[in-house]
């Protein structure tokens, strides 16, 4: 029996008016952003195309086939590889090379980092929905890779020179789109000479990289008009072309040209293919900066307006390229009417400053995800955008990018060189997310590896072809991307080798709990007033450089607690997740551990109200021990177990947070326990500073309560007594260096290598905002 449909509710239809404007609003950013590469494309495809030996065959046929190759390419990679297929696979709604390496490690096991817990997996966003992890178990391949720790290995080095070549994208998208683009002015400037372009270039490149600070917000909104305009007007051209030169191009559409192509030109055509595979250049783009929008929009921009543009636009410049052969140098400023050609040539300019746009957003993401995942050194990341995750902008790299390109600008001088090195570099990121896909359709998406196969052997093959095409010419400019990879690699690797050996040798020399626990709860020093947050890299036990303080200084604070800020290979981590908090020892020692955790997309950062906020952490991890003591769960081991404090999460705690300023209310206060003449020097120094003094201005306090366990009440009291007292940072100030017998490789990586990255990236403790005032550094030597 039918049912009767009701009005939808109004509340309900202005939900769906609001997503549905949000999503045309992402898809209108996106153009700014994501596709501002491809649609430049057509600018050079065509001139690096004849470039070759394909020059030699100057007819119709050859135009009309490798138009057929360019409509072809360009619909099964951008459209049904990474449209239908590729964006499907997020992490939690990001992409990129990391993004589905963190999928892959999560669900198989195939993870390096050495500070992961059983309690990361219990995250939200930990698995996919719907994921149930005893399915793959059963796995015969991923019992394979999870046993041999060499191809883990293996697939981290994969995916490190997969994201090299993401950067090597950013330094040479913004070189070939901007000098190609430019040197338009020569088909009207005839006396312009190639070295005034080169300068041209240069400046527009200067002044690029001079806007990323704005962010990719602002810049999308003030790029976006530029690239639909620009759209529009080599749709409108390519459309008059078609009909006004040649309407036959349309019949290239058939496949069968591009067999007849291949008959008619041989091993020379087959060399082409690495000019033609910069139709699709910029792809990667729609999948590295998913973060910055979401999959609907990107599919939405790209099926409604990218795709049908660009084919007219191709379709057009070789209907004209059909019956003017001889212009294929610059094909595509000699097909546009000459009544529309310099508004044309302002757009088409301004277009190749948004083509750079895109791959520059796409590396500071791969850059911050390499980072988070321990194979980066650290780098100042600016969130750029309070209500869009995963917006940044690192200013050491824009300027490391800025640097680069001009040298490769003026270094080749050439497009067709630049063009070599570039379909390289997209072709190699293309080729790697292909093979990495395949995993994730076996261990993420949990179907027949009969499929994965199909999707590789399919995709690969073509991507394969274009890709030896393109190694012909590596001495043509091809080495680019291979230098630039093998810098920005061996960087990676040995950060995160020198990163693991340093932690392994935590690991090894922790303070044993049985020691600990022998030493009473004054731990055989004095215990003074205050809090000490003991910062490790440790997620359990004691690090070293606790025993190494007090063997120098026998004297601790009556409050411990050691900090462990750690990334999980997640995107974001929810805020009520990111606090894990435990008991070391017995209740007496007054020792605890605290562990943040972060997502490879979330900034890393302590706010002012750090302090604050892990007191009421703490407070509530006591108050909930207390209320569950008589199962003792919490005592059952030396270690206690952690449990998940959600800080956004206020009711039931008893602490008052109000300003110090404030008289005393129905609470029992805390009075600090600093000398005057501390207090004095804490006043002078916050005069001075005034910048830090916000810290010292909030108290916490004990509110009154007569239903509270009496040790559980003793215990906040002097929490916060702790508190009042101050708060101290104490790190360790660690030199890293190789053993004696070490392999002399080793002693290069560890000694050389390792140790001038530290010394020349951000400190730990200028990139978790540790106030300067409070810092204790602790000198270690670690022989890894």
């Amino acid at each position: 029996m039918d049912q009767e449909i009701g009005p939808i509710p109004h509340d309900r239809l202005v939900n769906l008016k609001t997503d549905y404007k949000r999503l045309l609003l992402l898809a209108y950013q996106s153009f700014g952003v994501v596709y501002g590469d491809l649609s430049t494309s057509p600018i050079y495809v065509y001139t690096n195309s004849f470039a070759g030996r394909l020059n030699n065959y100057r007819d119709e046929q050859t135009v009309f086939g490798v138009f057929s190759l360019i409509f072809w390419t360009f619909t099964l990679i951008p459209l049904l590889k990474y449209v239908m297929i590729v964006l499907g696979a997020d992490d939690n709604g990001e992409g990129g090379t990391f993004a589905l390496y963190s999928l892959l490690c999560r669900h198989a096991k195939l993870s390096l980092l050495p500070n992961q817990q059983a309690a990361d997996e219990e995250l939200s966003t930990y698995y996919r929905a719907g994921y149930i992890p005893r399915i793959a178990i059963h796995s015969p391949l991923k019992r394979f890779l999870e046993k041999h720790k060499r191809l883990c290995t293996c697939l981290l080095l994969i995916v490190l020179f997969g994201a090299c070549m993401v950067i090597g994208d950013g330094v040479l998208t913004p070189a070939i789109s901007v000098l190609s683009s430019i040197s338009g002015l020569q088909v009207r400037a005839k006396k312009l000479v190639d070295g005034e372009v080169v300068i041209i270039s240069c400046v527009v490149l200067v002044g690029l990289f001079a806007l990323q600070h704005k962010g990719t917000q602002r810049v999308a909104f003030m790029f976006a008009p530029v690239v639909i305009i620009w759209l529009l007007f080599i749709a409108a051209i390519g459309l008059y072309n078609t009909i006004y030169w040649n309407p036959r191009i349309i019949r290239a559409l058939s496949p069968h040209y591009i067999v007849k192509f291949f008959e008619h030109t041989g091993k020379d055509g087959w060399i082409s293919l690495g000019g033609i595979l910069l139709s699709v250049t910029g792809t990667e783009a729609m999948f590295a900066d998913l973060g910055h929008f979401n999959e609907t929009s990107i599919r939405i921009a790209f099926v409604g307006l990218i795709y049908p543009c660009l084919v007219l636009q191709y379709m057009g410049q070789a209907a004209f390229l059909s019956k003017n052969i001889h212009d294929v140098s610059s094909s595509f400023f000699e097909s546009i009417p000459q009544s529309v050609f310099w508004p044309v040539f302002v757009i088409s300019s301004l277009a190749a400053i948004v083509a750079s746009q895109s791959v520059i957003s796409a590396t500071f993401s791969i850059v911050k995800q390499c980072h988070s995942l321990g194979c980066f050194p650290r780098v100042k990341v600016v969130h750029t955008s309070r209500w869009i995750h995963g917006r940044i902008y690192i200013p050491e790299i824009n300027w490391i990018l800025m640097v680069l390109c001009l040298a490769v600008t003026l270094g080749f001088r050439d497009t067709t060189m630049i063009g070599n090195a570039y379909g390289i570099a997209s072709m190699t990121v293309m080729f790697i997310t292909t093979w990495l896909m395949a995993l994730v359709i076996v261990f993420v998406w949990q179907n027949s590896v009969t499929f994965a196969l199909l999707f590789l052997i399919f995709f690969g093959s073509i991507e394969g072809a274009y890709l030896s095409s393109s190694l012909i010419k590596v001495p043509q400019g091809g080495w680019v991307p291979f230098v630039l990879s093998f810098i920005f690699m061996v960087i990676m690797y040995v950060w995160h080798y020198g990163t693991r050996e340093k932690y392994l040798f935590n690991l090894q020399n922790k303070v044993s709990m049985k020691w600990i626990l022998t030493l009473g709860p004054s731990l055989g020093i004095v215990r003074v007033p205050g809090i000490g947050l003991i910062y490790t890299e440790l997620a359990t036990g004691v690090p070293s450089i606790f025993s190494h303080f007090v063997t120098n200084l026998p004297a601790f604070h009556q409050v411990l607690v050691f900090v462990c800020v750690k990334s999980v290979p997640v995107p974001y981590v929810p805020p009520d997740e990111q606090y894990l908090i435990g008991r070391i020892g017995p209740r007496t020692y007054r020792m605890y551990r605290c562990i943040i955790r972060y997502g490879y997309k979330d900034v890393q950062k302590v706010e002012d109200n750090f302090e604050n906020q892990l007191i009421s952490s703490i407070a509530k991890f006591i108050q909930m021990e207390g209320e569950g003591s008589s199962t003792g769960s919490y005592d059952s081991s030396p270690e206690g177990r952690m449990v998940i404090i959600r800080t956004t999460d206020t009711s039931g705690t008893r602490l008052v947070t109000r300003d110090a300023d404030e008289s005393e209310c129905n609470s029992t206060s805390i009075r600090s326990s600093k000398s005057v003449t501390l207090q004095s020097l804490q006043s002078l120094y916050e005069e001075e500073s005034p910048h830090v003094s916000h810290r010292h201005r909030v108290q916490i306090e004990l509110s009154e309560t007569e239903n509270i366990n009496s040790e559980v009440k003793e215990e906040l009291m002097a929490l916060l007594e702790a508190k009042q007292a101050g708060v101290a940072y104490i790190m360790g100030h660690s030199y890293v260096k190789a053993r004696k017998a070490s392999s002399f490789m080793k002693k290069i990586a560890i000694d050389v290598a390792y140790s001038f990255l530290r010394k020349n990236c951000r400190g730990p403790a200028v990139a978790l905002n540790i106030p300067h005032i409070s810092l204790i550094e602790v000198g270690m030597i670690y022989y890894v």
